[in-house]
């Protein structure tokens, strides 16, 4: 392969600090790849050379063997069953739409299921609350009757010429569900049924199959016929949050398969360069994994002053600052700069303050990382101070299981 440059590069734009998704480098006659955590796909030298990288915990593989597999999807599934952790993805992948697309086997697309599972979460949410209703226009053949504006052209040719002296063509407004956006949204979801059972092993497509199962009964009186000149007309509304990025991942997701629903079926597939931040989505998992015990009494990203922890934990006489981890400890001993960066956390003034303590009283601190073989499935009966960080006082570590493939 010859490639024009000697040396590659590219960083993960973030709102707090910049990730390293990879380099690569010329070293006399190889070249040598290093990657971090994102999952992606560029281009080396456009239209001539692109690169994939795909999902690996690190690159040494030492505690994740090669005939494991980490079920991603089920991760960021798990930790959108609470919605307001739903509204904190938006870090979690960047498209490049102003680059040209590369061509890939459609069962190394990694980013249209993560873009379907967001979807899903928040159709799922406006689901519960309710349809939206709004006024739409519609165009009847009416028997007997006369409403709104009557269509001269269409009446002429489908009802006079063929002798249906009763019937006229009308067009005018209904108030219901059948409008714009929903069915905006029934059409995306039938994009997803096509292509969902293509891609997914049977493992991974059941907890897709429930949420669609859940949604589908709520769209039964909303068509999906959708002209592409219409999704320009859109509104953003604050009423129905969930919409607006309901639409915005709809549109992102009927694009990528160029509004065609035969192309969800395609063995190749044309996407724009795109990475998803893995680091990310294992603190959205933790997120999760802290919400299912203590509901509302973990914060996420509390903020002093450009320092930004990951969790702070405030339940009942329990209070702890928590950071997450995505990285494999040698013999599960924690790095010497990771207590350092959660121990300056818990000496912060509001921190003390938020959690009621009053100093020279420490704070105790957690650092929770992925332990795939001897880590806990949950955190529900867990006693955080039993698993002390050997040499330091008031620190402690808890190593969790990732959903692994069958």
């Amino acid at each position: 392969m010859q490639l024009s440059e000697e040396n590659y590069a590219h960083t993960f734009s973030r709102n707090k600090d910049d990730g390293f998704c990879f380099s690569l480098e010329k070293n006399k006659n190889e070249w040598v790849l290093n990657s971090g955590y994102y999952v992606g796909l560029t281009w080396l030298d456009k239209n001539k050379h692109a690169l994939l990288i795909n999902p690996k915990l690190n690159n040494k593989n030492l505690l994740e063997p090669d005939k494991i597999q980490i079920d991603y999807y089920k991760m960021l599934f798990s930790c959108l069953q609470h919605p307001e952790v739903a509204n904190e993805i938006e870090e979690l992948f960047e498209i490049k739409w102003d680059e040209p697309t590369i061509s890939i086997e459609n069962k190394e697309d990694v980013l249209t299921p993560f873009l379907i599972i967001q979807f899903l979460s928040l159709v799922k949410s406006i689901v519960r609350k309710g349809l939206k209703k709004s006024y739409y226009k519609v165009e009847k053949n009416l028997n007997s009757k006369v409403k709104g504006k009557v269509l001269i052209g269409s009446t002429i040719k489908h009802n006079l010429l063929k002798n249906k002296f009763l019937n006229t063509y009308c067009k005018y407004e209904e108030f219901g569900v059948n409008g714009l956006e929903n069915r905006l949204l029934k059409k995306t979801l039938h994009f997803i049924n096509k292509y969902l059972p293509t891609r997914l092993k049977q493992n991974q497509f059941h907890y897709f199959e429930e949420t669609l199962n859940y949604i589908s009964p709520a769209f039964e009186n909303v068509t999906d016929k959708i002209d592409l000149r219409e999704l320009k007309f859109t509104k953003n509304n604050a009423f129905f949050k969930e919409y607006d990025k309901a639409i915005r991942l709809a549109k992102i997701i009927l694009k990528r398969f160029s509004y065609n629903i035969s192309n969800a079926v395609n063995e190749k597939i044309e996407t724009h360069p795109f990475w998803i931040d893995m680091s990310k989505l294992f603190e959205l998992y933790t997120l999760g994994l802290l919400k299912d015990r203590f509901g509302k009494d973990v914060k996420y990203h509390f903020t002093h002053y450009g320092n930004e922890l990951d969790y702070i934990l405030k339940s009942g006489e329990l209070k702890m600052v928590i950071d997450a981890k995505y990285k494999q400890y040698q013999k599960y001993k924690v790095a010497n700069e990771d207590v350092r960066q959660v121990s300056g956390y818990a000496r912060l003034e509001k921190v003390y303050d938020y959690l009621e303590k009053t100093y020279p009283d420490s704070i105790n601190c957690l650092i929770i990382y992925p332990d795939i073989i001897n880590g806990f499935d949950n955190l529900k009966s867990i006693q955080f101070e039993n698993h002390p960080v050997k040499d330091y006082n008031g620190v402690f570590k808890l190593g969790v299981k990732l959903p692994l493939l069958n």
